[in-house]
């Protein structure tokens, strides 16, 4: 009788269109998505009003508005190419990310960057909700309806359960939840640029001086690992569904394409608009969606308002989406939409308690990003080179068994990727010392390699993220060459 009853209940379930599929592997039935689907997901959750405020994170790196130019184009295509490359990885093995890094890890070793592959979506998930308050509560203050405490509360609200109840209904829904945003956010979107146009001031935009080249090098970082490294470790969670048929370039391609369109335009957007205003280069760094709000007309708030919340809800739902199945990966006994919903309520209190406790969060959260951002860029390498290494689909049962041909723990990945953080830590500061003191130990090979010390020219590149990256890339293609070769014989 309940076995009948739950049988029941999960029919009912699915035809509601919640996923109920957690970590286990996609049924060959249900992969029917196609290349060209990736496009919706990431463009929806990219196209947020929030990238025009990374212009004003780039100009503070003292560069010009060309130099800002270079490193966005860059940084971004190439940040999401590397999604794009790990998205493969959903294709060939039907699984969430932190299950393909099995592969690569172990079993039980894909713990470890597990761990923190949950702390940076939860970390990610937390502050699009916190900007998502805060632009509500700017933009109802300059309407005259209150944007006090109780607005905070209710906007709180409202946004922590919109983005719980869609990653809580998985794939299905939030693939077609993102098609619509995708429209919704794109049009208010362009509306925005067309009505902040003339606020740039091209002159003023010409005269900005170039900066070093250690200071693009640090731009260079900062966007990538804002952008396409942000979301790098749950690539596959939404490729997972594609045919097996389906091409991997086209995978990349479409990946790339849907994630960076629409960065790339709004960040050059916001380039000129933060090089034409001292005011808004300085006010983004408290309050970025509700700065630029400042820009527009009366009437034009409501809608501008609806888009930012929904851009920021779109990136959070990816995120808590995904942070779901990780913590399902870790050995968590939940069903998936369970483990969304745990996350759901830290996201929850996370945005009550920076919004309404502590006294800053763009400073912490940025140093928060760049630290975990070093080992997570080991695991990108790690991963990237273990995906090329391989010439087979993955052994789909041995992802889930301890004794399989992955083994328990690939102790050489584990080490490269400590290799690889620690050197990474070192070639990286603290840029906001004041407000996250706790991060102050970094940096401790900039003297030592000879490249000037914490106050060097070279300690606000953000060296220590490419560095990982490349070390992992490197180290596990040639140490893990045998390895491969060996389970795959």
């Amino acid at each position: 009788m309940s076995t009948t009853s739950e049988r029941s209940g999960l029919e009912r379930t699915r035809r509601l269109g919640v996923e109920t599929t957690g970590i286990e592997i996609i049924e060959e039935s249900e992969r029917t998505a196609r290349p060209q689907d990736l496009f919706w997901p990431w463009f929806a959750a990219n196209v947020s009003v929030f990238g025009l405020s990374y212009a004003s994170f780039v100009l503070y790196f003292g560069i010009s508005f060309w130099q800002g130019v270079l490193v966005s184009v860059i940084g971004i295509v190439v940040s999401f190419a590397l999604c794009g490359v790990i998205a493969i990885a959903g294709k060939r093995g039907s699984a969430p990310t932190m299950i393909l890094s099995r592969a690569a890890f172990g079993v039980n070793g894909q713990k470890v960057p597990g761990v923190i592959s949950w702390l940076v979506s939860i970390g990610w998930e937390t502050f699009l909700a916190i900007l998502a308050v805060l632009a509500t509560s700017t933009i109802f203050t300059r309407l005259g309806w209150g944007g006090g405490t109780g607005t905070k509360v209710v906007a709180a609200v409202v946004v922590a359960a919109l983005i719980v109840s869609a990653s809580v209904a998985g794939y299905h829904i939030i693939m077609r939840l993102q098609s619509v945003l995708t429209w919704i956010t794109g049009i208010v979107t362009i509306l925005y640029m067309a009505l902040t146009v003339d606020d740039i001031d091209w002159s003023a935009v010409q005269d900005i001086p170039a900066g070093s080249t250690q200071a693009v090098i640090g731009a260079l970082v900062m966007v990538m690992t804002g952008f396409g490294l942000g979301w790098i470790n749950i690539a596959a969670d939404w490729s997972r569904y594609q045919r097996r048929s389906a091409s991997g370039p086209s995978i990349v391609a479409w990946n790339t394409f849907g994630g960076a369109l629409a960065p790339v335009v709004l960040v050059l957007f916001g380039l000129a608009l933060a090089g034409s205003s001292t005011e808004i280069l300085d006010g983004v760094a408290g309050d970025p969606i509700g700065t630029l709000a400042t820009l527009l007309p009366t009437w034009a708030l409501v809608p501008f308002l609806l888009a930012a919340i929904l851009s920021l809800v779109s990136g959070a739902v990816l995120g808590i989406y995904s942070s779901g199945l990780t913590l399902l990966s870790l050995g968590v006994r939940l069903k998936r939409p369970q483990a969304a919903a745990v996350d759901g309520v830290l996201l929850t209190l996370g945005t009550f308690y920076v919004v309404f406790v502590a006294e800053d969060f763009a400073g912490p959260f940025q140093s928060f990003l760049i630290t975990l951002g070093v080992p997570l860029a080991a695991w990108a390498g790690l991963m990237i080179a273990d995906l090329a290494l391989r010439r087979r689909d993955y052994d789909e049962e041995a992802l889930f068994d301890p004794a399989g041909r992955y083994g328990s723990v690939d102790w050489t990945a584990i080490g490269t990727m400590v290799v690889a953080s620690v050197v990474g830590w070192g070639l990286v500061i603290n840029t906001f010392s004041d407000a996250a003191s706790w991060n102050n130990w970094q940096g401790y090979l900039l003297g030592p390699l000879g490249l000037g010390g914490r106050d060097g020219a070279w300690a606000f590149a953000n060296l220590g993220v490419l560095f990982a990256l490349v070390i992992g890339l490197v180290g596990g293609y040639v140490l893990r060459r045998s390895t491969v070769q060996r389970q795959e014989s």
